[in-house]
């Protein structure tokens, strides 16, 4: 029996842990998708941008507190408290820095589709990664500049993440100009292929990473306790100490602590050291496995309210 890929999208939390194992079961198959992570990296912002719709980010961009607090949160004060942190913890200067930079990125791109999928809220998503992703090409290389800097300048950073969101932001502006009406009726074909390109990218993310672990089994624990540690301490304060609804409260955990990495880590390229590498590998775990989690939560919270 043929499965559709439009069936496997409410199912999009278990499809992304799965293709987590799949690539740390398969290397080879793992090394073969490694050189399409900046397209599917681009296909995933592009999707992004092609699924906003303009008057409900008119709306959320009316609130200051989403429009201007969380995005400066998300952008600024969450990496910079993470920085101090790690180096209070004497991380060494390499892997806080990786964990800087991890946090320094936008929120995923695949954010507002994963809300999707769970039945939250994806407008906030949506408006708050736009708002991040124009804020990404200067503050990510000004923080990596005040945290110890990385083996490429500043400028050519922010220009090549401008490059990557920018022409994306290019191409979804065409597309909305001259297929805007196809695009409105076809928007869950939008939603499969951002769910494609998750898939390949997590695949990919895991290159390399099952023959580091065999060499360096303590690094690779140590990056994915503190990957974990990171993803779910941002995810908690998000969901804690913010008011509403827990549909709302979740979202907002979601923004804060699932980062588009791949961005970042496909601009800085050769840039990036191996413990950097496998400490982004390592990042890709919590994002893709606390979906999964989360519905479990949402799942629980619905059995338990009274009809």
């Amino acid at each position: 029996m043929r499965i559709s890929l439009s069936r496997l999208v409410p199912r999009g939390p278990t499809i992304l842990v799965l293709g987590v194992l799949v690539g740390l079961a398969f290397p080879a198959l793992a090394e073969l998708a490694r050189p399409s992570m900046p397209v599917m990296i681009f296909v995933i912002v592009l999707g992004t941008l092609l699924r906003t719709e303009g008057k409900a980010v008119v709306a959320v961009l009316g609130r200051p507190a989403l429009s201007v607090l969380l995005p400066v949160t998300v952008m600024v004060a969450c990496p910079a408290l993470i920085g101090l942190i790690a180096y209070r913890l004497g991380l060494g200067a390499e892997l806080a820095l990786a964990l800087v930079l991890a946090t320094a990125a936008p929120p995923s791109s695949g954010t507002a589709a994963v809300a999707r999928m769970l039945g939250l809220d994806c407008t906030v998503p949506l408006a708050v990664t736009l708002l991040c992703m124009a804020l990404a090409p200067l503050t990510v290389p000004l923080l990596a500049g005040w945290f110890g800097g990385i083996g490429i300048s500043a400028f050519d950073l922010a220009l090549r993440l401008a490059l990557l969101v920018g022409g994306a932001e290019g191409v979804a502006l065409l597309l909305r100009r001259f297929a805007g009406p196809q695009l409105h009726s076809h928007g869950e074909a939008v939603d499969r292929v951002v769910v494609a390109a998750l898939l390949v990218f997590v695949v990919a993310t895991m290159a390399g990473v099952r023959a580091q672990i065999a060499a360096d089994w303590h690094g690779a624990l140590l990056c994915l306790a503190l990957a974990f540690a990171c993803n779910l301490g941002l995810q908690g304060v998000g969901a804690a100490l913010l008011p509403g609804a827990l549909a709302e409260r979740l979202t907002v955990g979601l923004i804060l602590g699932n980062r588009n990495v791949g961005l970042v880590w496909s601009a800085l390229g050769a840039a990036a050291s191996p413990r950097m590498a496998l400490f982004f590998a390592a990042t890709q775990l919590p994002i893709y496995i606390t979906p999964r989690l989360i519905d479990l939560i949402i799942s629980y919270a619905r059995a338990r309210k009274p009809s």
